[in-house]
């Protein structure tokens, strides 16, 4: 059974630059490939008579190897899986796109749901992990033992990066020591048991609308892209990390 695994890194200031580097040629590699193949489509939509074939995730990279690499030689100083990852995953999205399952892929932006995959010569200790061309990094909670992942992938949420992987685990059957339970989720609480006994919501985000509120009006006026805007983001980010954390651990301890 596989058992998925995140954990907050704690990175130094120099491998916080590579861990951004690597999202930013995962985030170009993934804009790059889907404006190839939205281009392409546009031009089988136009001109059925000479179509082109829709590239694979394999086609993708070996065309940025030849066409975007040797212009861009900030490519080469991360790991060459972030690119290709990117484009597994742009190719996937447009298959669940044709099959109607999802919307189309959209382009993505720097700064929102940063991350990029890696694979190869993964390593985990006690409390650090080590990742292809950025070395040993620290966690801040003990990491599973004797466990090697094939891959893992690195995200940021606000100024946090994360870590997650998959664990092979045997899973254990154990016995049940309470009676099962009806449950009813509602509006005004979070849930009813048959028992009677009500859990309340945490209400994350009326606790801290008014604070939310004030930030996001104390930027209105900021120069965008400046340095003060920057910072502004940064904390309106950390607010809203901040109510979807609260409103997790609810659930979680449900």
């Amino acid at each position: 059974m596989l058992l998925g695994f995140k954990t907050e890194l704690h990175p130094n200031n120099q491998q916080k630059t590579l861990l951004a580097k690597h999202a930013g040629v995962a985030r170009h590699a993934w804009n790059w490939g889907l404006w190839l193949t939205t281009n392409i489509l546009n031009h089988n939509s136009n001109n059925p008579e000479s179509k082109l074939k829709f590239p694979t995730a394999i086609d993708l990279h070996k065309l940025l190897v030849a066409m975007v690499k040797p212009n861009n030689c900030w490519y080469y100083e991360v790991s060459k899986c972030a690119p290709q990852y990117a484009l597994r995953y742009l190719s996937l999205a447009w298959k669940r796109c044709f099959s109607k399952i999802s919307a189309m892929p959209k382009f993505k932006k720097k700064g929102r749901d940063d991350s990029f995959t890696l694979d190869g010569s993964i390593s985990v200790g006690f409390s650090h992990i080590k990742l292809p061309r950025i070395g040993w990094i620290k966690t801040y909670e003990l990491l599973p033992n004797n466990v090697t992942p094939k891959s893992v992938t690195i995200s940021k949420k606000a100024d946090r990066w994360f870590v997650s992987f998959k664990v092979e685990t045997i899973p254990q059957n154990t016995e049940k020591s309470v009676d099962v339970v009806g449950v009813d989720l509602g509006i005004k609480s979070l849930a009813t048991l048959s028992t009677g006994e009500v859990f309340v919501g945490v209400k994350s985000y009326r606790k801290l609308e008014a604070k939310l509120s004030r930030l996001q009006y104390l930027n209105r006026h900021k120069t965008k892209f400046s340095r003060n805007w920057k910072k502004a983001q940064l904390k309106i980010a950390k607010l809203h990390s901040k109510i979807a954390n609260m409103r997790k651990d609810t659930l979680h301890k449900l």
